[in-house]
Formats: structure tokens, C-alpha cells, sequence
């Protein structure tokens, strides 16, 4: 699927630059004239041609892309139509569409990142913060003494999520219901979290963007790059290795 997303998107720029070579050239008598006229949409195929090419614009500027070379477009798309030797494969050009799109991603969440990165290392120095080493900070606010879950168990718990200003994004507990889910289908901060609490704890989590959602945006309030503070309260292990 994420082959078939990627070659239609490229082809569908192709085409659209395309279409743009082959307009009529300004001719020499109207030198005066610096740039051609735009193309008139006069058939369906004109019609079909731009919107393709406006709705894959649209969604590589929404995705960061602020430049392009038309020409290497124009020339993809007739290497693809006349049959020409491509100067990729399949696997190549998904392989340098993706590559360009994660880079895009982590230029996009680079200050995000920083403000991360600058807010974890001055709350490792608090007293009672604790580091992993995968990165992972947790305080302990009230230790349990019941079990610690295990990675397929399913747990029931009540949370609040903030943002490291404090913005609340997500909470259980202003919903007045705890949440129950396994502890491997969580983001990774929270199943590592899980199986070194015991049942009845209350933990503060301080997680980096890479055990959360790394770069991707999550709901209108999580931007791709962000740390993430939980406090969780385990209140119970609902379930053993998955079975009642």
C-alpha cells in the first residue's frame, strides 16, 4: 500500500509538470513577454490532469515541501509515458520520496526537539527524578505493593497527559473513567513504564518524543518531536499474559 500511495503521488506531479512542457512557447516576436501563459483547461483530460497535480501539490506543501524541480518532474513523466528507461526503480524512488518526507518530518519538529531535549536534561537534576537509559524519566509519587504487570498483561488505569507548559492534551481522570489496554499496546514509554510499577503506584512519566509519537503529529495538540508528561496511577492488572 505505502509503494502503491508513493508511485502515484510522484507520477501524478509528473504528469502535472507535464502537461506544463507541453504549452506553446512564447514566440520570439513577443519577446517582451517574461513569462508564457498558463495552460487553458479545455478538455477532461485537462481537467483531470490539474486537479491530480493540485491535489498532490497540496499535499507535499502540507507535508513541508517548498521546493521542486519541475524539469526532473517533466522528464519522469515522459520517461513513464514514452516508455523510456527511468533513471530509478520502483524501490529506489519510494526509498528517496520517503527518505525526503522524513527529513521534511524532522525539520518540521526540530524546535519541538530542542525545547524537549533543554526540558528533560534540567528535570533529571530534580531530586527523586529518575533516568533509564533508554531515556525514559519517571518519579515515583506514591510506591504501590501489589504485582508488576508483565508486557502482555492488560491493565487498568487512570492518567492525565500534559504538555512540558502544562497543557493538558488527554486525561482519564477529568473523564471520570479509567482506561484498561495491554501493556504492549501502549506508546513504548508507557510499556516500559508499566512493568516496573507495582499495582497501586502513581508515577509521573517524562517521556522523550522517540518513545512516544517521534515525529508524527497526534490530535490538534501534540506536535511531532514533543515530550510528553503523563501522571499514571496503576489501579489494577485486569488480565494475566492475556487470559482471565
Amino acid at each position: 500500500m505505502k509503494k502503491t500511495v508513493f508511485s502515484f503521488a510522484l507520477l501524478a506531479m509528473a504528469g502535472t509538470a507535464f502537461c506544463q512542457v507541453k504549452a506553446k512557447p512564447a514566440s520570439q516576436g513577443t519577446a517582451a513577454k517574461t513569462t508564457a501563459a498558463a495552460p487553458a483547461i479545455k478538455t477532461p483530460i485537462d481537467s483531470f490532469s490539474y486537479a491530480v497535480g493540485l491535489s498532490t501539490a497540496t499535499f507535499f506543501k502540507e507535508k513541508g515541501a517548498t521546493q521542486i524541480n519541475s524539469a526532473m518532474i517533466a522528464k519522469a513523466c515522459e520517461d513513464v509515458f514514452k516508455k523510456n528507461q527511468p533513471s530509478m526503480t520502483v524501490e529506489q524512488m519510494n526509498k528517496v520520496i520517503m527518505t525526503y518526507m522524513q527529513k521534511l518530518d524532522r525539520d518540521k519538529t526540530a524546535v519541538a526537539r530542542k525545547a524537549g531535549e533543554t526540558y528533560l536534561a534540567e528535570n533529571k537534576k530534580k531530586t527523586g527524578v529518575v533516568t533509564l537509559p533508554s531515556g525514559l524519566q519517571y518519579q515515583v509519587v506514591k510506591e504501590g505493593t501489589g504485582t508488576k504487570p508483565g508486557p502482555t498483561d492488560t491493565v487498568k488505569v487512570h492518567y492525565t497527559g500534559t504538555l512540558i507548559d502544562g497543557t493538558v492534551f488527554d486525561s482519564s481522570v477529568d473523564r471520570g473513567e479509567p482506561i484498561t489496554f495491554p501493556v504492549n499496546g501502549v506508546i513504548p514509554g508507557w510499556t516500559e513504564a508499566l512493568q516496573l510499577m507495582p499495582v497501586g503506584s502513581k508515577w509521573k512519566l517524562f517521556i522523550p518524543s522517540d518513545l512516544a509519537y517521534g515525529d508524527r503529529d497526534m490530535g490538534d495538540k501534540i506536535k511531532g518531536g514533543s515530550v510528553l508528561v503523563f501522571d499514571v496511577e496503576l489501579l489494577s492488572i485486569e488480565s494475566k499474559t492475556g487470559k482471565e
